[in-house]
């Protein structure tokens, strides 16, 4: 706000009185800025070659606890979009996720090249150094 102010006006004291009015002005302190750099270009990601080399994964949560699970842990391969559905404790490791994950999926389909994930980057690494 300052920056547009200063091409047309100007006066003592002009940027600490701007900022003091932004401070208590509601509706400034509900619009947050972006103060991070542009994201760069949108990537497509790569088309699987084989079935199940590369997969999706997400939970689905907040739902009714039934037999100590309350949670379902969806895995699709992204080349035929089969799924597994797996129930899981919203509140389990990703050591257990990752027994989990060996003894259903890596039976059946084997290890994965990658593994596409809304989850952070820190869970993804815990989850890969278990399994």
């Amino acid at each position: 706000m300052y920056h547009d102010l200063k091409r047309y006006y100007h006066w003592n004291g002009m940027k600490r009185d701007v900022a003091g009015w932004v401070a208590s002005y509601p509706v400034c302190q509900q619009v947050k800025a972006e103060h991070q750099v542009p994201g760069g270009l949108v990537r497509s990601l790569l088309i699987p070659e084989w079935k199940w080399d590369r997969i999706t994964m997400d939970f689905v949560t907040g739902l009714p606890v039934c037999d100590k699970k309350n949670a379902i842990w969806v895995i699709v391969d992204r080349l035929t979009k089969a799924t597994n559905f797996l129930t899981m404790c919203k509140k389990d490791s990703a050591e257990r996720l990752a027994e989990l994950y060996v003894k259903e999926i890596v039976r059946l389909h084997g290890v994965p090249a990658s593994i596409v994930s809304d989850r952070d980057s820190k869970f993804a690494g815990m989850f890969w150094r278990e399994l």
